[in-house]
């Protein structure tokens, strides 16, 4: 199959098919197009060589990738999460970097080799948790918010890798201090130029073309397009340059629109990434490195975990929080094997290597989806194991071991809670708030609410709150299981009052509407009603 055309047909049937049975088994689509890339490539049927290797569609899903990274790159999240997704984010790189490293070179890779694994390792998918805990709605969770935080300063520090890789990875032609100059000089003329564009050319140049959606996306492309290019020229990448372009329409009114648009087209061209990947794994080189990557995947799935777990441990938050948090990092990132292609591309590493990446890539991705999925019924199995992991005393105000009386003590300070909160203290009602982010007390301030450390599935807690002056109870937290904990734990401590629990299922909420509640609170159904009662009435 010598023409592009017709491979590039089969290739996405055989795609399509892969990915719909890997949908149907709950796999993640990254290793399905992995596995495209070998059934279609030299080892099985010989479809893809490198002389039609479709790389071109591939460099410009990296490009669009990137740029989407900058364009929904939220720094505001990372400032909400607090020094707790700086510290872990950078405290994770260090660790996996350094232990990495000594794995890679006690296998006996050289030591260029070994420092790309180690980098490699350190990174997770962005894009395969936010969808994960989209699934599991758990994003605005605490262990959700803080995953993102720290995945978006993993985020950056990739960017910062490849710059410093393109830019002196290549030859160098004279002293290593003049070239650090040239560098820094070129890169900081090519971020001033960006910044005043972005300051005062962009948005009014956005604001003419938005009248049409389709002009606004095409200038959007051509905008990154041009960057990227300017980038390469200069000496760096098309990847960097495309991340720039993004960020620099971070700040624009258009970033979702733009965002929206181009998720399809990123997803289409990263599925030729993906398949060159596996096009390019030869089995005979891949075989002899089993051992390796079963070893490299273990430190991934077990090691990254555990040290974010000792870092948000030592920092004083419950180790459900963190447990949950670790899984985010137990996998490495599409990021990773973008990494080593252009250590491949800049002659630096060997194709084993990618080789190597790759698999560990197919065995950390698709592992992890499981860890993640069932994450709660593994913490409920090895919760005795992890209290290593937790400080005796949590970090909060000395104050909230002693709670005053309250109207209503309620669990969860989420989105949903905080609203619920902010309306029953505007009604004169005193509200103790229980969370298990032991930081929450210092931050939010809402006038006749207060804020206390602690764990709605500890069934000891309860003991510890003003049960008797309390007339409700109120769980704003929506996940059954951590419910009917709470509700036991409160009776069995001689709470005679109002019980009220959220549930996010009808299938939830006939199931707890069984136990002893007074009330089961629906918050998407109830607001949908009245939503639908105010579009009537008016």
């Amino acid at each position: 199959m010598d023409d592009l055309f017709y491979v590039t047909a089969a290739v996405l049937a055989v795609a399509a098919v892969v990915g719909f049975i890997a949908t149907r088994l709950k796999q993640p689509l990254i290793v399905a197009f992995i596995a495209v890339g070998i059934i279609v490539g030299p080892s099985v049927l010989g479809w893809v060589s490198e002389e039609a290797s479709l790389e071109l569609l591939a460099e410009i899903g990296i490009a669009v990738l990137l740029f989407l990274v900058g364009l929904k790159l939220d720094i505001h999240l990372v400032r909400t999460t607090g020094k707790v997704a700086v510290i872990t984010g950078l405290g994770q790189v260090i660790f996996t970097s350094v232990v990495g490293f000594g794995i890679a070179y006690a296998l006996g890779m050289s030591l260029v080799t070994s420092l790309y694994v180690a980098v490699a390792l350190t990174f997770s998918s962005t894009i395969i948790i936010v969808k994960l805990l989209s699934d599991k709605r758990e994003l605005d969770e605490l262990h959700g918010r803080i995953a993102i935080g720290f995945l978006i300063v993993q985020d950056i520090v990739v960017v910062v890798v490849m710059i410093a890789l393109t830019a002196f990875g290549g030859e160098r032609d004279g002293d290593l201090s003049t070239e650090v100059g040239l560098v820094l000089g070129k890169g900081a003329a090519f971020l001033l130029t960006i910044g005043v564009l972005t300051k005062w050319v962009l948005p009014r140049l956005l604001a003419l073309v938005a009248q049409s959606r389709e002009l606004l996306v095409v200038s959007a492309v051509a905008w990154a397009v041009s960057v990227a290019a300017v980038s390469d020229w200069l000496g760096f990448s098309t990847e960097v340059g495309a991340f720039l372009a993004g960020f620099a329409l971070a700040s624009t009114p258009f970033r979702e629109s733009l965002a929206s648009s181009l998720t399809g087209l990123r997803d289409f061209l990263l599925l030729f990434f993906f398949i060159e990947l596996g096009s390019n794994l030869d089995f005979a080189e891949v075989g002899s490195q089993i051992p390796a990557a079963i070893l490299l995947s273990a430190f991934v799935l077990i090691g990254n975990p555990i040290i974010v777990m000792v870092i948000m441990g030592v920092m004083g938050y419950p180790k459900r929080v963190s447990f949950l948090s670790g899984l985010a990092v137990a996998q490495i990132s599409e990021f990773s094997l973008i990494l080593v292609a252009l250590g491949l591309q800049l002659g630096q590493i060997e194709n084993e290597t990618v080789g190597l990446v790759t698999l560990v890539g197919l065995i950390t991705i698709g592992l992890s989806t499981y860890l993640i999925l069932y994450s709660q019924q593994i913490f409920d199995r090895i919760s005795p194991l992890l209290s290593v992991f937790e400080k005796r005393t949590p970090t909060v105000p000395d104050e909230a071991h002693q709670p005053e009386p309250a109207d209503v003590i309620m669990f969860g300070f989420g989105r949903f809670g905080t609203h619920l909160a902010r309306q029953l203290a505007h009604e004169g009602q005193s509200v103790l708030v229980v969370d298990w982010d032991p930081h929450a007390a210092t931050v939010i301030d809402i006038e006749g609410v207060r804020v206390l450390y602690g764990d709605a599935e500890d069934p000891e807690f309860p003991s510890s709150l003003p049960l008797a002056t309390a007339t409700w109870v109120v769980s704003a937290v929506p996940r059954y299981d951590t419910n009917m904990v709470l509700i036991d734990a409160v009776r069995h401590w001689g709470f005679t009052g109002k019980i009220a629990v959220t549930a996010h299922t009808d299938a939830d909420a006939a199931r707890i509407g069984r136990a002893d509640v007074d009330l089961v609170m629906q918050p998407f159904l109830e607001a949908a009603d009245d939503t639908v009662e105010q579009l009537l009435s008016s």
